[in-house]
């Protein structure tokens, strides 16, 4: 395992831009060393990009995140870092199965309505 990665090492690992690590560090979320303007990243901070990475394709806010870094790193340490994630994946999956409801109540309004304009154009002789 490497002592350090670059900036640029990392930002073509995991397809994201400088700007976006940058963002990271600004919200207390990876902690790199500074060696004058070169910003070095720890194997740590590498594998909390990629942990980041994963929970914003999953939905999680930076705050979100942020919550369960720092679970990992305060007692309870890893267990309450599951637990919370695991509390934090339900959360997120009965929002979305809201959300698809209301996506499929929604697509069901927009049915009748054509329907309905469908309806009213026969009557008024108008072939569609």
């Amino acid at each position: 395992m490497r002592e350090y990665y670059t900036i640029t090492e990392l930002t073509r690992e995991f397809g994201i831009s400088t700007r976006t690590l940058r963002f990271y560090e600004d919200e207390g979320l990876i902690h790199p060393i500074r060696k004058g303007r070169t910003r070095l990243y720890r194997p740590s901070d590498r594998h909390l990009v990629r942990q980041i990475l994963r929970g914003r394709r999953i939905g999680f806010s930076i705050s979100e995140i942020r919550e369960i870094i720092s679970v990992y790193k305060a007692p309870p340490g890893e267990v309450g870092q599951l637990q919370l994630m695991i509390a934090r994946i339900e959360e997120k999956r009965s929002s979305l199965r809201q959300k698809r409801r209301d996506l499929e109540d929604t697509l069901a309004e927009l049915d009748q309505a054509e329907e309905a304009c469908v309806e009213r154009l026969a009557e008024l002789g108008v072939k569609t």
